[in-house]
């Protein structure tokens, strides 16, 4: 089995020792993104809808580097400090999917890296 880093600017860099991304073949596993702005390594906001915003915008990068789109991903695991954002969730998260969504859990967790509010890590498949 061969692994492959994939690594793009354009979302977070790693804040530990993993990648964003390693692809197998043509499948893509790609590590959480937490709402830091690539630019600044600094949560965009303090409100969960902008950051759910964020971490789509970061795992829609490194899908993009990796030769593939949102579309592609297949499974999406979802991290949230409060469950009672899980309707903001689902709305932000039909913004950039496209029917058939991805088969996807939603976790409610005590704390997330940097007082994130909102993390999700997903496996793309690429066509």
């Amino acid at each position: 089995m061969s692994k492959t880093v994939i690594h793009t600017d354009q979302a977070p860099a790693a804040i530990g020792a993993y990648s964003q991304a390693i692809r197998t073949g043509n499948t893509v596993y790609l590590s959480g993104q937490i709402p830091l702005v690539p630019e600044t390594m600094q949560l965009v906001s303090e409100n969960f809808e902008e950051q759910a915003h964020q971490v789509f915008k970061n795992l829609r990068a490194v899908c993009e580097t990796a030769g593939g789109s949102l579309n592609d991903i297949v499974k999406l695991n979802a991290y949230l400090t409060d469950l009672s954002h899980f309707a903001t969730f689902n709305a932000v998260m039909e913004q950039y999917f496209a029917v058939p969504y991805p088969a996807r859990a939603a976790v409610g967790v005590a704390s997330l890296p940097r007082g994130a509010l909102v993390e999700a890590e997903a496996v793309l498949v690429l066509p």
